[in-house]
């Protein structure tokens, strides 16, 4: 099989591609000074060559697509003493008798465990483990109904945006996918990101909560800027 030689422009954007996780076609247009055509085309020979995977508006490493598919049991297990850290330092933050609001995703899943040793707190979520952390004889539980999005239990849809006009929080703790360098927060679920906007604006204070392995990657939309958020925990002392 005759193997096509890349370009200077297609290897620069499969090192980006690498070291952010994911790249949109926009971003490359603009670094590149080049037409997104011409980066789509490019993205498309390297996506046929096997050097990278096709997304919907960019493109991410060749193992990306099945990082995304990672059961819930597996990502339980990636990055775990980080997750217990941000945890702690998020239950620390949060005093007794707050309302808080609480994303969907694993860290979240740690924090709820974490946040279930303070006392009175009034819990609202989209993700139905987070909420099955709580002892509900110590706290007010409230799960945002709406169509189950997927087997770790996160829930998303207008019934969740409409009760989320309707509330106000003291906090909110926000997951993301990827934080780029730019300060750009990012994920790549529209409907997750949908859910997470809304409850930002009800929150009095918006924590952002990532692991370091979040920061310096991509995802395909943005959730907010970093500097919307009153903290940003990663569990880093």
């Amino acid at each position: 099989m005759t193997v096509v030689p890349l370009s200077s422009r297609q290897e620069q954007i499969l090192g980006l591609t690498e070291r952010q996780g994911f790249v949109t076609i926009d971003n490359l247009a603009r670094a590149f000074g080049v037409s997104a055509q011409t980066i789509r085309r490019d993205i498309i020979a390297l996506s046929e060559a096997g050097r990278l995977q096709r997304f919907h508006g960019g493109a991410g490493p060749v193992d990306a697509q099945e990082t995304l598919r990672l059961d819930h049991h597996q990502k339980t297990h990636i990055s775990v003493e980080a997750k217990r850290r941000v945890a702690t330092q998020t239950a620390t933050a949060i005093p007794d008798g707050a309302s808080v609001f609480i994303d969907v995703g694993t860290t979240m899943e740690f924090t709820a465990e974490a946040l279930d040793q303070r006392s009175g707190l009034r819990v609202f979520t989209n993700s139905m483990r987070a909420a099955l952390a709580f002892d509900p004889a110590r706290h007010d539980v409230n799960v945002l109904g709406g169509r189950m999005s997927g087997r770790d239990g996160s829930l998303t849809g207008e019934e969740i945006i409409t009760a989320l006009h309707g509330l106000h929080f003291d906090y909110a703790l926000i997951a993301c996918s990827g934080i780029e360098e730019n300060g750009r927060v990012m994920d790549f679920d529209m409907s997750k990101i949908a859910v997470k906007k809304v409850a930002m604006a009800a929150a009095r204070q918006r924590f952002l909560l990532a692991t370091p392995s979040k920061f310096g990657r991509s995802a395909l939309a943005m959730i907010a800027k970093l500097s919307e958020f009153d903290r940003v925990i990663d569990g880093e002392e």
